[in-house]
């Protein structure tokens, strides 16, 4: 049996809760964590490089020396790759590097991820973010108090503008809701805080076939 530590709203610890071993999945799904992380990396690559091969280089087609008795080695045009400001051989060219990840797989990643947080204890639970105003100050005290300073994943069930605002000067700190948190974020950051609706809400996607890559 897992367990979960509580906090009330005042960042104070209250109790630990537990998570039946059961609902996790730890038996299976690394090769798919590892695929899933590689897709979404993958897709975010801008993909624009772009080099001219031979025919796109400007120049004509005259040897710039006739091919014997010079003494210097054979040339045929100005746009060989081996001159400068020739073209590049094998150059890179824009393409799109985004890799298909079936919601199976997705579902089993996440599962995964979420399940090793979980059995490690990195997830707290708290009942709810209540700051009394949107001062970074603030975030960083309870955070503090909660005995999590930096590498913090704060997953809440719906757009909370006072949490986004305290948390946007603190490092490695970064808010989610519970249905924008990617397999790649559970592996990023150390701890994840959640609120009591966000954690539930990130339990329930465990076993729902639509799961964010």
């Amino acid at each position: 049996m897992s367990t979960i530590k509580l906090f009330n709203s005042a960042g104070d610890s209250t109790e630990e809760i537990s998570f039946a071993d059961e609902k996790l999945e730890l038996e299976k799904g690394s090769q798919a964590v590892k695929d899933t992380v590689v897709a979404w990396r993958n897709a975010r690559r801008v993909g624009t490089a772009c080099t001219k091969s031979k025919g796109e280089v400007a120049g004509s087609n005259k040897k710039p020396w006739r091919q014997k008795g010079t003494g210097r080695a054979r040339a045929g045009y100005r746009q060989s790759p081996v001159w400068r400001g020739g073209a590049v051989a094998f150059g890179p060219k824009p393409r799109d590097f985004s890799q298909k990840i079936n919601k199976k797989v997705a579902k089993l990643a996440f599962s995964r991820a979420l399940s090793e947080k979980i059995n490690d204890g990195q997830i707290s639970v708290i009942d709810r973010f209540d700051l009394a105003d949107a001062k970074t100050k603030t975030l960083k005290t309870m955070l503090a108090k909660m005995g999590f300073e930096r590498s913090v994943l704060i997953v809440v069930d719906e757009y909370d503008e006072k949490l986004t605002l305290a948390s946007r000067n603190l490092q490695k700190v970064e808010v989610a809701t519970a249905v924008e948190v990617s397999v790649y974020s559970l592996l990023l950051y150390r701890n994840i805080v959640a609120s009591k609706a966000g954690f539930d809400a990130l339990t329930e996607r465990m076993s729902t076939t639509e799961v964010k890559v």
